[in-house]
């Protein structure tokens, strides 16, 4: 059994629908228990549970918005309430892996998925990339196609600001997140069964 956390802000329900898709890849695959945590709900709240949950995971996911270049307040409210447990590396050693969404087409999600992975090396985690080929970017391309944005960081999702959460993202990105929702699982699933090489003991 691996457990996998999906921390995520969302401010219209455009990456919330993103983060139910990262949560329904991990669950297909077997032997996993994988779950939501709001970001806003919690980096307030030192002793609040889903804290223990985060330390308990094998592998955390990092989600959120691109808004002006980075990622929404609310989530690095998160990202600067871990620090205690950066100052212990309490989390060394998890992977982890992130998404993002935007009204633009590129909207700079980069941006936003740089400063995750530099996070998580800063806890001393492992980064998962998305492990895709760009879609959508020949002649006989589609924008049905996986990875229509051509993101290799993470997951990225582009929504219509004025569309809901209903329609937006499209159902290409959200198939691509439910990928990296399966790729953090399947790793999670090896690294914790002893198929990598495990640090030697002070």
């Amino acid at each position: 059994m691996a457990k996998i956390a999906i921390v995520y802000h969302s401010g219209y329900g455009h990456t919330k629908v993103q983060a139910e898709a990262v949560l329904e890849g991990a669950r297909q695959v077997p032997g996993i228990e994988a779950s939501l945590i709001e970001a806003a709900a919690i980096a307030a709240e030192p002793g609040a549970a889903s804290w223990a949950t985060l330390d308990a995971a094998d592998a955390i996911v990092l989600g959120a918005p691109t808004y002006m270049a980075g990622p929404s307040a609310p989530f690095k409210a998160f990202l600067d309430a871990s620090s205690g447990r950066w100052a212990e590396q309490r989390w060394k050693d998890k992977l982890a892996t992130g998404f993002t969404n935007s009204a633009g087409y590129n909207g700079d999600k980069l941006a936003t998925l740089q400063q995750f992975a530099l996070f998580a090396m800063q806890h001393g985690m492992v980064w998962v990339g998305l492990g895709l080929l760009p879609g959508n970017h020949t002649s006989q391309g589609s924008p049905e196609d996986l990875n229509r944005l051509a993101g290799f960081l993470g997951a990225m999702a582009q929504s219509n600001a004025d569309a809901p959460p209903e329609l937006a993202p499209p159902a290409s990105d959200r198939a691509t997140a439910c990928h990296l929702g399966r790729r953090i699982a399947e790793a999670a699933l090896r690294w914790r069964s002893g198929q990598v090489p495990q640090r030697a003991a002070a």
